[in-house]
């Protein structure tokens, strides 16, 4: 149980300091109406990945296992890609801003994340295959790695909207140190998956 709760929240807390289009829309509507009216945006993946993760879900539950063990290996692989392209923008500060213009209402939020291809990667690659192979082991891990995703996603997401609304974000040290953070977790869960992922196949074979 506790590798899933783990595992969960690691990915999810990588996800969230990464500059992204939802990230972009919090930091826009926190400069024009403050952190307390923003705050309830921090809930928006809640709504808008209930449709991604059950039409994934009901595709990946159709596959065969041996695909699901290609998917989580290649989905080990894009986290490590995530990765490296994180590291690149530590070495580029110019590169680290989210100050983009973005939509202003909670439902544009979530219209946003829908639009957004990383929840459906996310739930492709490293999400999906991960909590179809935690049910069958046993149910409750399944609900421990969605649980916890999306605990620690809220939680972040809430404390990434009082920091731009109360410190600006900490400065450029500060987005320094989540992103170097995030690196170390994206390459960890990446060799997880893909060890996992190249064992599964091993196993089966």
């Amino acid at each position: 149980m506790i590798e899933y709760l783990v595992i969960g929240s690691s990915f999810a807390f990588a996800a969230a300091v990464q500059p992204g289009p939802l990230q972009a829309f919090l930091v826009s509507r926190v400069a024009s109406t403050g952190w307390r009216r923003t705050l309830p945006a921090s809930l928006a993946p809640l709504i808008s990945d209930v449709p991604i993760a059950l039409l994934v879900l009901l595709v990946l539950d159709q596959l065969s296992v041996n695909t699901l063990h290609v998917l989580r290996a290649s989905g080990g692989v894009l986290l490590l890609v995530f990765a490296v392209v994180a590291l690149r923008r530590l070495q580029r500060p110019d590169s680290i801003d989210l100050r983009l213009s973005a939509p202003r209402t909670l439902l544009d939020a979530v219209l946003v994340n829908l639009l957004n291809p990383n929840p459906y990667i996310g739930w492709s690659l490293v999400l999906g295959p991960l909590v179809l192979a935690a049910w069958r082991v046993q149910p409750m891990y399944a609900v421990a790695v969605v649980g916890s995703f999306y605990c620690t996603m809220v939680v972040m997401l809430a404390l990434f909207i009082y920091l731009v609304g109360t410190v600006r974000f900490l400065g450029s040290n500060g987005q320094r140190t989540l992103i170097a953070a995030s690196v170390a977790v994206l390459a960890g869960l990446g060799l997880y998956f893909l060890f996992a992922g190249v064992r599964g196949l091993m196993t089966v074979a």
